[in-house]
């Protein structure tokens, strides 16, 4: 072998170093990481909460504006109701008051038929 080449000891070595280097790096990239991952997880869970709570608002304020569309259209009801309980009390009116002028009609068209009816027997005696 020749002197440029280096033994196989040194070689294991290099390796044993170079490898310790590497972890070096790597524990010191995991510390870093480690503190941004906890900066993230910070973060995250707070975003989370924000999440959380913008959700539960808006549940609140859906079944408020649910609510309100129920009441809304519970009035809407009552007053259709109400419409439709006065139509039937003036078609109930109308036809009553119809009635009775057709029977006060038929009355006036009786008297008249009697009064004619007496005028020709009047005339024929």
């Amino acid at each position: 072998m020749s002197r440029k080449e280096p033994a196989f000891a040194e070689r294991l070595q290099t390796a044993t170093k170079a490898k310790q280097i590497q972890l070096e790096k790597i524990r010191a990239t995991a510390l870093t990481n480690e503190a941004q991952s906890a900066e993230r997880q910070a973060v995250l869970v707070e975003t989370e909460r924000a999440r959380q709570i913008r959700i539960a608002e808006r549940k609140i304020a859906n079944r408020q504006i649910a609510e309100q569309r129920n009441a809304e259209r519970a009035a809407e009801e009552a007053r259709k109701a109400q419409a439709a309980t006065e139509e039937k009390a003036r078609k109930d009116a109308e036809r009553v008051a119809k009635l009775k002028a057709d029977a006060a009609r038929k009355l006036e068209q009786k008297a008249a038929r009697d009064a004619r009816y007496a005028e020709r027997k009047a005339r024929q005696k």
